[in-house]
């Protein structure tokens, strides 16, 4: 199951997993955009692909979705995510509980919904997609920091309680991803800084020694190792995929 299907770095993981022959469930608002990867990912090879259109920063849409796949599924990438951009101070009780909901909790429930089964069977991936804001601070993004950084936390403990029972737990760390979330977060920085878009790109690839954002590609690929038999032994990693950001 693939959380945040729809488009962008979940619709590349769908379709980067079809193409392994697995077996989908795909998850997001937009029936719409589930339907057209849905029909993405059967032409990628997957033998067959539900979806399941749902809002998880709905409780009770997320409790239902929790209970529809217990004991089901295999291999889990929580990937669905908010980027909200405000200061500390600008940040409300609201803004600061929906990204924790959608980024942290949403995963914790489905970590929960499915570790039984795989446990159960003795076989099972997680990855949870995070981001370089699990591993490092950035202006402008209180909540979806701290919230990055609870989702990490999540990986290491469950990592640390299931990895000698044939589950693994991980989390990818993607740095700015061509995405058009990446395309808003950039216009929120111009708007911020008084920039112009291309002089706040500048200003974000200046930061990463490769000068360029990372492929959605990339991120898939990174996650289909990560559900491989060859990386049975990676287990609690936090992998970064930033060009060398962290390291400048």
């Amino acid at each position: 199951m693939v959380t945040g299907a729809g488009r962008g770095i979940g619709l590349h993981i769908a379709k980067a997993l079809a193409a392994e022959g697995a077996r989908l469930t795909l998850v997001g608002r937009s029936a719409t955009l589930l339907q057209q990867a849905s029909s993405a990912c059967r032409q990628a090879g997957s033998p067959r692909t539900d979806i399941s259109p749902r809002d998880l920063t709905e409780r009770g849409a997320l409790r239902g979705l929790a209970a529809s796949i217990a004991g089901q599924i295999d291999v889990l990438v929580n990937n669905a995510g908010a980027a909200p951009s405000a200061t500390l101070e600008q940040t409300g009780e609201v803004l600061w509980e929906q990204t924790f909901g959608l980024n942290s909790f949403a995963p914790f429930v489905l970590c929960k919904a499915t570790l039984p089964g795989m446990l159960e069977r003795g076989w099972g991936r997680v990855v949870n997609v995070a981001s370089t804001a699990a591993l490092h601070g950035y202006p402008y993004t209180s909540a979806y920091t701290a919230s990055k950084h609870a989702l990490l936390g999540l990986v290491r403990a469950a990592a640390v309680e299931y990895g000698g029972r044939g589950v693994t737990v991980n989390a990818v760390c993607p740095g700015y991803v061509d995405t058009d979330m990446t395309r808003r977060a950039l216009q929120r920085i111009a708007e911020k800084t008084g920039l112009a878009p291309e002089q706040a790109r500048e200003r974000v690839l200046a930061r990463m020694p490769q000068r360029r954002l990372i492929r959605p590609e990339e991120v898939a690929e990174a996650i289909v190792f990560l559900m491989s038999e060859t990386a049975a032994g990676v287990n609690s990693t936090a992998l970064p995929l930033d060009g060398g950001e962290l390291a400048s």
